[in-house]
């Protein structure tokens, strides 16, 4: 997906133009106002507001933020299993938070430490854009299992 309205999960109420079969990045991704502003096998680049996505403090939630990381790295392994006619389901994730924002908006780039057949695990750098601070550092891990007769479709 592009970074135009168009192709923004938060202006899209069907999937769009770019997403793999049936998949669309999910309710969650929609309901947090995540975009996808990039999307390769290689590299997947998506954002999300703070507000909206802030704990009782005013910062935001460090769910928040692996929720993010955790769509970012998993759209990246979507797209690569996808080459193989597999599906991605996460496995494992770790996040490191190293600080915090109270408002603007945070980028979360997926990049891959290992793309296979059976498995993946992306590295997701999560930045407040404004700033240029990097608030989280997460692991993804996700299993590529055959996908159902038809999904592709």
């Amino acid at each position: 997906m592009s970074g135009d309205s168009t192709n923004d999960p938060r202006n899209a109420q069907e999937p769009t133009e770019g997403w793999i079969g049936r998949i669309d990045p999910g309710e969650l991704d929609h309901r947090m106002h995540m975009a996808y502003i990039e999307q390769t096998p290689e590299r997947v680049v998506a954002e999300m507001p703070v507000e909206g996505n802030r704990q009782g403090h005013g910062i935001l939630h460090g769910g928040a933020s692996i929720a993010l990381a955790e769509s970012a790295g998993s759209w990246a392994a979507v797209l690569h299993a996808a080459q193989f006619g597999k599906i991605a389901v996460g496995t494992e994730v770790n996040a490191t938070h190293h600080s915090s924002a109270t408002e603007g908006t945070v980028r979360a780039v997926a990049t891959p430490i290992k793309l296979g057949r059976t498995m993946t695990s992306h590295e997701v750098v999560i930045t407040h854009i404004e700033t240029g601070r990097r608030l989280c550092t997460v692991r993804i891990s996700n299993f590529l299992k055959d996908a159902p007769e038809g999904f592709f479709d």
